[in-house]
């Protein structure tokens, strides 16, 4: 192997006309694996489930696949060096690394679309951050849920009562929605326009600045890409 074993932090070279996903200036320079672990985290850290970066984990699932079809050409080569047989190692580590970042996001996204299930399904507004086969999975889990939910218990309650929607003064819904005022970490990537702060004073983020605040406040500028959440 003459090059560098991480290949997978490499950026790829501009294609002309390519569809790509929005990256913010201030991240410009970054590599799709760290794109990868920025999503990443955000989605861990943010209570709402945000924009799928399918684009993203396909362009790193493909160039994964090319990585382990290389690495076991070269392991299968008799007249591999040492040498050689020590960087196929580093480049294995790595492709690991990768894969268990693409499937922590993976599941920190399914358990939010589980738990938000029936919120998701009946929310129009949040279909478009979801891919096709997550929205279906969703919609699933909903009437699954629901219909347990009505054979083992609503069904034999008043028929006042039998409904998901019900609102109980001082109980929380039967429906979870995202606690949207749930503190936050929020990192600046560059300069940001003034939020409004729930006490209606204003707040400005200076780059690299970072503020906890609740979640709704720096909800834009993250959908934006102007903050990052740590």
């Amino acid at each position: 192997m003459d090059e560098d074993p991480p290949e997978l932090n490499r950026r790829p070279a501009p294609r002309a006309n390519a569809t790509v996903d929005v990256i913010p200036q201030a991240v410009v320079e970054e590599t799709p694996f760290q794109q990868l672990i920025r999503h990443w985290m955000n989605e861990r850290h943010a209570p709402d489930i945000l924009r799928t970066q399918e684009g993203l984990l396909g362009r790193m699932l493909d160039h994964i696949k090319k990585q382990t079809d290389d690495v076991q050409l070269l392991r299968a080569d008799p007249d591999s060096s040492e040498d050689e047989h020590f960087r196929i190692m580093l480049v294995q580590t790595e492709i690991e690394r990768v894969k268990f970042v693409i499937r922590s996001y993976i599941r920190t996204r399914l358990h939010k679309i589980e738990k938000y299930a029936r919120y998701i399904s009946t929310t129009p507004e949040i279909h478009e951050r979801l891919t096709q086969a997550e929205l279906d999975h969703a919609r699933r889990y909903s009437h699954l849920v629901e219909t347990h939910f009505n054979n083992s218990v609503l069904q034999s309650l008043p028929e006042e009562q039998q409904s998901l929607n019900d609102q109980v003064p001082f109980l929380p819904p039967m429906i979870p929605v995202p606690d949207k005022t749930r503190a936050v970490f929020a990192h600046a990537l560059d300069a940001c326009p003034p939020v409004r702060l729930p006490d209606g004073s204003t707040m400005e983020m200076d780059k690299d600045q970072i503020s906890l605040t609740p979640y709704h406040v720096v909800e834009q500028l993250l959908a934006q890409g102007a903050v990052e959440l740590v």
